[in-house]
């Protein structure tokens, strides 16, 4: 539930101490039009971010609760975003005689000093260590398949959220816990040995005031900074809160300023939490997730969405309070995603052409599942993109073309196509498209029409 990127993960996480925090373009509700958060189109959470060899990856929880595997985002830009999933791990593969039944969650992926990439993920309510050469793999356990924290290591704590930090002398440590039944959440610590995978000492429990889970540790000006979550993530209560100490090991205690991301309900911004700190181009950015929307409360389906802001570090190493937005300023990111054609739609058409992950397209009760697109006039097409909202849900897709919207025609169909972007082509011209989507969830973020 966390993340690493740009320089910092080749050697250990520092914050820019020049980072500045930008103001947004405008205001955005989050449902207009082009708004830059979410960030990732479609449900997820817990995101770590690296960079490598100029190719953005974000690994991440996919919801609802998880997956038998993670989601994997690849982005040489930072705003087109691929879809894929990691070989490793699996539910089935990453299960032991301790594991319990919660699938792959809480991804952490940093570059240790020998050179390789490290995953920490939580499987059953334990923590695995995996290794790769390069973020995109091939990723293999690194433990002989056994988890490096059994579920039972502290039975009364929950052995999730386990996230590395390498220290500028190259000192690796791993931070981890949660509470049970959104209580009593706690924080571990131990020294890593040089291979990343076993404990150089005994874990020592460091948790601050007002910490339940997703710890993230970052370094700046000398202090240590343990960023972590506080409440719950189903309710309109997680937050992201820091505490300072003068050692890795700590103890750490909490800045007066905490907590520095939490709800804005004027934005509906809701339950921003499970973070990541990355610096790129001289700024530091906060990256999380938060409810998708709308939202409704008490819902036991909990959805949420990838967002960034950027992220103020104070000339003494003490972090800023983060006003979360719909459309950050990201200069680390290219400042537009490819769309294609422009199109426009009636009704609900329209949100699948809004450029805004935050709104789908799905069809009326009792109608058919078909999303009309209006290119305005003749124009020569030759592919489709499609961002479903549930990326791995397998769908039928079926696109009809039409110059004057009388006279149909059939130009591409796919049974059981999953992922993002689907890519469908149907070269030739046409003013109408019409799309037929057959699925569990038929949901659709983005048309994009090329």
């Amino acid at each position: 539930m966390k993340a690493r990127a740009g320089a910092l993960l080749l050697t250990a996480v520092l914050l820019a101490g020049t980072a500045g925090s930008a103001a947004p373009r405008r205001e955005a509700r989050w449902n207009t039009p082009g708004a830059g958060n979410p960030l990732l189109p479609g449900y997820f959470a817990d995101p770590s971010i690296v960079r490598d060899g100029g190719r953005w990856y974000i690994f991440a929880t996919i919801d609802p609760w998880g997956d038998d595997r993670l989601g994997l985002w690849t982005s040489d830009n930072g705003r087109d975003w691929t879809f894929s999933q990691p070989n490793w791990p699996t539910k089935q593969a990453a299960t032991s005689p301790t594991s319990g039944d919660s699938k792959v969650w809480a991804p952490s992926v940093v570059k240790a000093p020998n050179g390789r990439w490290y995953m920490y993920v939580s499987v059953g309510s334990e923590v695995w260590v995996g290794s790769a050469p390069s973020p995109a793999g091939p990723w293999a356990d690194a433990n002989g398949g056994k988890p490096l924290i059994a579920r039972d290591f502290a039975p009364q704590y929950h052995m999730i959220d386990a996230e590395a930090f390498v220290d500028d002398d190259g000192q690796a440590y791993l931070y981890w816990g949660s509470g049970l039944n959104w209580v009593n959440g706690h924080c571990f610590v131990v020294k890593l040995k040089p291979d990343m995978v076993h404990f150089d000492g005994v874990p020592k429990d460091v948790t601050p005031a007002h910490y339940f889970e997703g710890p993230f540790m970052a370094k700046e000006k000398g202090r240590y900074l343990l960023t972590y979550s506080d409440g719950n993530t189903t309710k309109d209560t997680y937050k992201v809160r820091y505490a300072v100490g003068t050692s890795p090991m700590g103890p750490f205690i909490e800045a007066a300023n905490s907590p520095i991301l939490e709800t804005d309900a004027g934005k509906q911004i809701i339950s921003p939490g499970h973070h990541a700190i990355f610096a790129d181009k001289g700024r530091s950015y906060i990256f999380y997730h938060r409810q998708a929307l709308p939202f409704a409360m008490g819902s036991d389906r909990v959805l949420r969405q990838v967002s960034i802001d950027p992220l103020t570090v104070r000339a003494d190493g003490t972090l800023e309070k983060v006003g979360p937005s719909h459309d950050p300023v990201i200069p680390a990111f290219a400042a537009k995603r490819t769309r294609g054609l422009r199109w426009t739609g009636k009704g609900a058409d329209a949100l699948a052409a809004d450029d805004n992950y935050a709104t789908a397209w799905r069809p009326e009760a009792g109608k058919a599942p078909v999303l009309t697109a209006d290119l305005g006039a003749v124009r020569d097409v030759r592919e489709s993109r499609i961002r479903p909202a549930f990326v791995i849900q397998p769908r039928d897709l079926r696109i009809e073309a039409s110059q004057d919207g009388r006279t149909w025609h059939e130009v591409a169909a796919e049974k059981g196509v999953s992922g993002s972007p689907i890519i469908l082509r149907h070269a030739g011209k046409a003013r109408f498209l019409r799309m037929t989507v057959q699925a569990k969830e038929p949901a659709i973020l983005e048309w994009s029409i090329f």
